[in-house]
Order: C-alpha cells, then sequence, then structure tokens
C-alpha cells in the first residue's frame, strides 16, 4: 500500500538578517554601504518517515523544535529548501486560529469562505452547513462579524468547519487547547470518530497524556532534527527520560 503521506529527506532554511534595519532609509543605506549580513537557520534537517491511511500521530518535542514549522510543510503552505512531500488526500490544517477566515464577515460567510480555500464546492457546503453550525454550537452569533468572536469562538467555527467536511488528512496544532472544556472534550470524541473512520491524522499537543491516549504514532523533533518515529507510548517514554 502506497503512503498517504511521505516525507522524504526535508530540510528548511531560514535566512535570518543581522542587525536589522529599522526604515527603509536605513537598510538602503546599509545595502549601499556593506551589503546585507544574514545568516542561515535550518528549521529542519534531513526529516523523513512516511504515514499510512488511518494513521494517528503525535508530534511533539520542546518549544520552538519545528513542530508547526513541520506541520506547515506538510500543508504544503512553506515549501522545502531541500527534499520532498507525497501527499495522496485531501488536506485539512488547523494551525493557526483564524486562518482561512476574514474577520469583517459573518461566521455564515466564513464557512463558505473557509471551505472554498480547502477546496469544497458550494453545494457540497450547503449540504453540511446546518451541521457546521450545530456542532459549533455559535446559535445567532453565527451572522455575527468574526471580530466580535472571542478565541473559544474562533476555535468552535474552525474545528466544526474541519471536522465536518470529513478530510482525509487533518492536522491540527494545539487548536483543541482554546476554548472551554465541554467543546474541548466533544472535539476530542469527534477527532475519534474521524480516526475510527480511516482520516489521517497528525495532531500537536504538549500534553504527553493526551498523545497517549489519541496517537497510535509519536514523531520526536528537537531543534528541526527528528530524534524518533514509532509506536506512541515507545517514544513518549524516551521523551520523558531525555
Amino acid at each position: 500500500m502506497m503512503p498517504i503521506v511521505a516525507v522524504n529527506d526535508v530540510s528548511l532554511k531560514f535566512k535570518m538578517e543581522q542587525n536589522r534595519a529599522d526604515s527603509l532609509k536605513e537598510f538602503c543605506v546599509r545595502w549601499l554601504r556593506h551589503g546585507l549580513k544574514s545568516e542561515e537557520f535550518w528549521a529542519l534537517s534531513g526529516i523523513s518517515f512516511s504515514v499510512e491511511k488511518g494513521d494517528v500521530i503525535g508530534i511533539i518535542g520542546h518549544n520552538g523544535a519545528g513542530k508547526s514549522t513541520l506541520l506547515k510543510v506538510i500543508s504544503g503552505i512553506m515549501k522545502p529548501s531541500k527534499g520532498s512531500v507525497d501527499i495522496r488526500g485531501n488536506i485539512v490544517p488547523m494551525l493557526e486560529l483564524g486562518s482561512g477566515f476574514d474577520f469583517e464577515l459573518s461566521g455564515r460567510e466564513n464557512i463558505y469562505l473557509n471551505g472554498a480555500i480547502l477546496g469544497y464546492s458550494k453545494p457540497f457546503l450547503d449540504s453540511k452547513y446546518k451541521r457546521i453550525v450545530d456542532f459549533s454550537e455559535l446559535g445567532s452569533f453565527i451572522e455575527a462579524p468574526l471580530r466580535t468572536y472571542s478565541s473559544g469562538m474562533l476555535a468552535r467555527l474552525a474545528f466544526s468547519v474541519a471536522c465536518i467536511v470529513e478530510p482525509e488528512i487533518l492536522i491540527v496544532d494545539e487548536i483543541l487547547s482554546v476554548g472551554d472544556a465541554d467543546f474541548q472534550e466533544k472535539s476530542r470524541a469527534r477527532m475519534m470518530e474521524l480516526m475510527s473512520g480511516g482520516t489521517t491524522v497528525f495532531f500537536v499537543s504538549h500534553s504527553l497524556k493526551q498523545i497517549r491516549k489519541m496517537c497510535r504514532k509519536v514523531l520526536w523533533i528537537e531543534r528541526g532534527v527528528m530524534q524518533e518515529f514509532g509506536p506512541a507510548d515507545s517514544v513518549c517514554d524516551h521523551y520523558e527520560g531525555s
């Protein structure tokens, strides 16, 4: 069976400017006099692994390890400097709260906007609209502009769209840590339904208890380098003992 996601020797390099200019004028003067100096920073380095359909992958590591960057590369938001990512399925990424939304539009309008960005047609979204609104529990606030929403309300809307359209690959980066406890538990239950139905899930969380409970495999990354990829309990044990 071909993997649904294959990450092949992926590296990602950023250039960081030294002595950053505070204005366009200062930038131009420095460029004319001395040129601009920068140093390279490898956010990811030589990462390779493959994932089968229906796998649930937890991604762990300390702050700044490269977890979110890796998810952005898998999602196609960032292009690797080296290597490649092969995807065989439609992806719904939930990486940053509010991404893919217009804060001047209503919740209802944003369902269609976000759905269109993800590649879904209006007739398809029409068929899912009531389930999305019901799951979000936003009630009449669905007609209010997003600029009036709290972070918890945004999380409700984003997760409701993502989980009701039933993607083949779902990517979740800490978004379930936002909002009230009841909705977090409801969201986790819905994720379990998607997993049992064959959806492939990438899941970032700082809670190893949550990772152990929800994930079959775990990828451990530190300073952009993969430390280990394997069964959830084994990798979590090694991470805790490091």
